[in-house]
């Protein structure tokens, strides 16, 4: 069976369009419907039908998908993984958005610095992605929170404590630690990150007596730390989130003694079956890069 031709299957399928995926490909629209007709010939199938000007998946075709998907997935995956064996100058880190916004900058100056040699490419993904990513070889490294895959290495690199973050002149900035039940006086933004630490921080708000004003839900610490930024609410943010603006003066991080044991952890993971002789060589570098903040204790992340 012809790879090419489960190809152009699967990019039609996408695209919906024989001239889209043609431009995809970079082929010609005769060549692809050339490719699909011969795929339907091998499989006796017809895997598309044109309804006016609408072209559909025919029930066949929505069977044999799956596999297709598959197949170019695989052959995608080993020729990556040839080619990293013939250059092994590549090193692919998948990174939770925490590190990809926050630390990477500083961190692949570092890297650079100890591997002068070695190219870099950087995704951004969910921890669940990123260890999924590594355990299918996919990414060489990852940065993760809560991993559990028995086929991983794990080393915890960074622990940023959460805390309530508000602006520099909100009142609450003057008085230190505060009492958790004074949540109720001022808006909240609620990020959601979806890990257990975030969890500990929600059920200790329903077990308030009186429940925190929580005017925001976002799914992203840029878009909480905006809103906070603008003085619309005060939230929880992990401190490296905000490191920079608060050195800077425009938010205050403030202390509440009811969640002085929450933090975000993130480990370094990598394939058990992959032996990598700088893992603690950068493990090393992971917590230095980590640590040099200025104006924030290194103890606060390591």
């Amino acid at each position: 069976m012809n790879i090419d031709n489960i190809e152009a299957f699967v990019f039609v399928n996408h695209f919906g369009s024989i001239n889209k995926a043609s431009k995809a490909l970079f082929l010609s629209q005769p060549s692809v419907t050339s490719r699909i007709k011969s795929l339907e010939r091998e499989l006796d199938a017809e895997l598309f039908r044109r309804v006016g000007r609408q072209l559909t998946i025919t029930d066949k075709g929505m069977e044999f998908l799956p596999f297709a998907e598959n197949i170019i997935r695989t052959m995608k995956k080993g020729k990556a993984h040839l080619q990293n064996m013939e250059e092994k100058n590549e090193i692919t880190i998948a990174c939770s958005g925490l590190v990809s916004f926050y630390l990477v900058p500083r961190l692949m100056a570092m890297f650079k610095e100890r591997f002068p040699d070695q190219k870099f490419r950087i995704m951004t993904e969910t921890s669940e992605t990123v260890a999924r990513m590594v355990s299918d070889g996919e990414a060489d490294y990852g940065f993760a929170s809560n991993v559990s895959q028995t086929k991983l290495n794990a080393e915890r690199v960074i622990e940023s404590p959460i805390r309530l973050i508000v602006p520099s002149d909100h009142p609450f900035a003057d008085g230190g630690a505060i009492d958790i039940e004074r949540l109720v006086e001022t808006p909240i933004v609620f990020f959601e990150c979806g890990s257990l630490d975030w969890t500990m921080v929600h059920n200790l708000f329903l077990s308030l007596k009186e429940q925190p004003d929580i005017q925001y839900e976002v799914d992203s610490m840029e878009s909480a730390k905006g809103i906070i930024l603008n003085r619309a609410a005060i939230g929880f943010l992990p401190e490296l989130s905000v490191y920079r603006e608060l050195e800077e003066g425009s938010l205050a991080a403030i202390d509440v003694p009811a969640l002085s044991h929450v933090s975000l952890k993130t480990d370094l993971i990598h394939h058990n079956d992959i032996h990598i002789d700088d893992f603690d060589e950068m493990v090393a570098i992971i917590r230095k890069a980590a640590s040099q903040r200025p104006g924030v204790s290194p103890l606060s992340y390591i």
